[in-house]
């Protein structure tokens, strides 16, 4: 073989500042593995035979003051010529004002890119020049390896004839002018070009040129001078990161495909590792800023024309600084009522409607799958408020929750809120909504299986959990195996069954999808409509899941359906601390660990609620503190009333609490749940006082 680095005693593949990178983020053994494998020091010879059909082919190099540039070569298909595998011949040479003219020197650095914007294939080279001429370029091959087709958006390719292009028109500039930020803020593509600092002879150094994709609008031009760019998953080969640990500057190539312009610029960068801006920004695993030193305007010099096919499914997954912005205004109003407009109503089974919902002022919510709403309604002059599990995902374009209609019987009487919801709420009716929030999520970062257990409408939050798998699938090329059980009575009471049907095909048999029915129809047919007759038992259980219990489970049912599965689950060996779940409804789940120690709680207290002005003796007959503010005219917000949901969640800010059975919500600081919360005796005081922000 003649791959590169084929033992371990050969030289790195990647340089330093690449190293220092993937060191940074996790990822140096499985790199170095994996680029001694497909990083080559020739062309294979698909790479040859690509090269060979392009029109166009994309350059980054170094001027002689040592900034670095990005460049377009193009020519008539076949201008790019192999003579072996070790070396290249392009027949063309800069348009006029392109700064690579200046900088052609025999024993340059050139990094090339090749891609096809019709079929989004790509391919780098890292090459030296050989010889330079009238005619064109050699070169000489370092290094050559094949790129994925993330970000890149399908454009359709048109030659003009160059005789009827207006007169090249060519402008330096030190800042951004006005074109320029038009067609930055408005770029969905743009190429990138770096420069490893260090003078050595090894082939991992020297010049790259970079493809870089995403929505309009996810360039941020912050002034005149300074961008602000999201950077995404790729390769984790950081080509580019690591060209700017070694060496803080780029140069960046915009292309206006319509006009045939180019935007020509170089400049310092900083990699902002840490920026609180990168978490409203979706799909951004880090910031980079670039700083313009100088440009040029190529006006009117490429007789090339691209047509946007569509987006990479990677972009679809992808934000921009607009909803960016929203994303950060949603959750700085994540404690406010919002209005959220009901955009479709859609009947998953006979007991569950799902309402799409349109979010306020064009606001994205963020969220993790598992979380709720908190909804409030005036119902029959009487304010009414409840929690309902969002069923999409955080990268759908819509925000989802579905409700099962409790009818009532003789016994129990008819939802309130669910029949509100059920029998009045239309397509383009207002609801008041809080943001997303709950702490009964998913482990996005897990590496091992998943084990989704629901039952009725416990299936909604392993719906937005089934859904984030897969798009995550697509945006990291890597996939979490699910096992995903639900019980339902039967066909009718059997929600969400094509959808998730659709999951699992579109999983590549990567997410499993279970169904156990109770009382299951003559018709159906087993192994189809279902997989199991009956209630989930531990027998079934115990058949279909990893003997080695390294997985995560999740429940989400009715309390004895959570009780009855927890108790399974924990006799056949799966750890406590690797079952999550959320119960509704008063009770919660009875674990099999130590409860948390509790201060003794007082006899008697005095609670002043700060923003009401109001001070009341409390006792223990007076029970939690979320009755006995409604016991004296408060309204606090509230959703299950079981320690669940977290909506009556409040600030303490004199004294202590004590919970009268565990919690499993998560809290900030000073924050208490009043539906559980009781005064804790003040041992050092003679009366116990307590002061809650509400």
């Amino acid at each position: 073989m003649n791959s590169l680095n084929n033992s371990s005693d050969t030289p790195s593949p990647f340089h330093q500042g690449e190293q220092e990178i993937q060191q940074r983020l996790g990822v140096r053994d499985k790199m170095e593995r994996f680029g001694r494998q497909v990083i080559r020091d020739h062309m294979p010879e698909q790479h040859r035979q690509f090269y060979a059909q392009l029109p166009f082919i994309f350059a980054g190099y170094t001027d002689q003051q040592g900034w670095p540039w990005a460049s377009i070569l193009f020519n008539q298909p076949g201008f790019i010529s192999t003579a072996d595998n070790k070396h290249l011949l392009i027949n063309t040479l800069p348009v006029s004002g392109d700064p690579l003219s200046e900088s052609l020197a025999t024993g340059s650095r050139l990094g090339l890119l090749g891609i096809e914007l019709e079929t989004r294939r790509r391919n780098r080279l890292s090459t030296h020049i050989t010889h330079t001429s009238e005619q064109g370029i050699e070169l000489a091959v370092d290094q050559a390896f094949g790129n994925c087709p993330q970000y890149i958006q399908q454009r359709e390719l048109h030659s003009i004839d160059p005789a009827s292009m207006p007169p090249v028109n060519i402008e330096e500039l030190s800042q951004f002018d006005s074109q320029a930020i038009e067609l930055i803020s408005n770029s969905d593509t743009f190429f990138v070009a770096s420069y490893a600092a260090t003078h050595s002879a090894a082939t991992s150094e020297g010049a790259d040129v970079s493809h870089r994709g995403g929505k309009p609008g996810f360039i941020r031009v912050d002034d005149k001078q300074t961008l602000t760019i999201p950077d995404y998953l790729g390769n984790f080969h950081f080509n580019t990161l690591g060209n700017f640990a070694e060496n803080a500057k780029a140069g960046l190539l915009f292309i206006d495909f319509e006009q045939g312009h180019l935007l020509t610029l170089t400049g310092t960068v900083e990699i902002l590792w840490d920026s609180p801006e990168t978490q409203f920004f979706a799909g951004a695993e880090r910031l980079w800023k670039f700083h313009i030193a100088k440009g040029r305007w190529l006006k009117n010099v490429l007789p090339l024309r691209w047509q946007l096919q569509d987006y990479s499914p990677n972009t679809e997954l992808t934000g921009s600084w607009k909803e960016a912005e929203a994303a950060k205004k949603a959750t700085q109003l994540k404690n406010t009522w919002q209005a959220y407009q009901v955009s479709k109503i859609v009947e998953e089974s006979s007991l569950i409607k799902s309402f799409y919902l349109q979010t306020p002022a064009g606001q994205k919510p963020q969220f993790k799958p598992g979380q709720f709403l908190t909804l409030k309604a005036n119902i029959a002059n009487k304010e009414q408020i409840r929690t309902y599990t969002v069923s999409s995902a955080p990268a759908d374009t819509w925000l989802r929750i579905s409700i099962k209609h409790e009818r009532g019987n003789n016994e129990l009487a008819a939802g309130i809120f669910s029949s509100f919801m059920h029998q009045q709420i239309s397509v383009g009716d207002i609801i008041h909504a809080k943001a997303p929030t709950g702490s009964f999520t998913f482990n996005t970062s897990a590496k091992h299986p998943a084990v989704l257990i629901a039952a009725g409408i416990g299936i909604t939050p392993m719906m937005a959990m089934a859904r984030h798998t897969l798009q995550e699938a697509v945006r990291t090329r890597s996939i979490q195996a699910m096992t995903l059980i639900c019980s339902a009575r039967n066909s009718d009471q059997r929600a969400f069954f094509a959808e998730l049907n659709q999951i699992a095909e579109n999983s590549a048999g990567h997410i499993r999808v279970l169904w156990a029915l109770s009382q299951a129809e003559s018709h159906l047919k087993s192994g189809v409509d279902y997989h199991h007759s009956g209630r989930i038992s531990r027998q079934w259980l115990a058949n279909i899941l990893p003997s080695d219990n390294d997985y995560d489970v999740y429940l989400c049912g009715p309390n004895s359906f959570m009780q009855s599965q927890y108790n399974s689950l924990r006799e056949l060996g799966v750890s406590d601390a690797h079952i999550f779940a959320e119960a509704f409804g008063p009770a919660s789940l009875i674990r099999d660990k130590k409860p948390s120690i509790q201060p003794p709680i007082a006899n008697e207290a005095i609670v002043t609620f700060s923003e009401s002005h109001i001070e009341q003796a409390w006792s223990k007959a007076d029970g939690n503190l979320l009755e006995f503010a409604e016991a004296h005219g408060l309204t606090p917000e509230y959703g299950c009333r079981s320690g669940q949901c977290g909506a009556c969640k409040a600030k303490l800010l004199k004294g202590k609490i004590a919970y009268q059975q565990t919690i499993e919500t998560v809290l900030d600081k000073n924050e208490i749940l009043l539906c559980f919360a009781v005064p804790a005796a003040d041992t050092e005081n003679k009366i116990t006082r307590l002061e809650i922000q509400l």
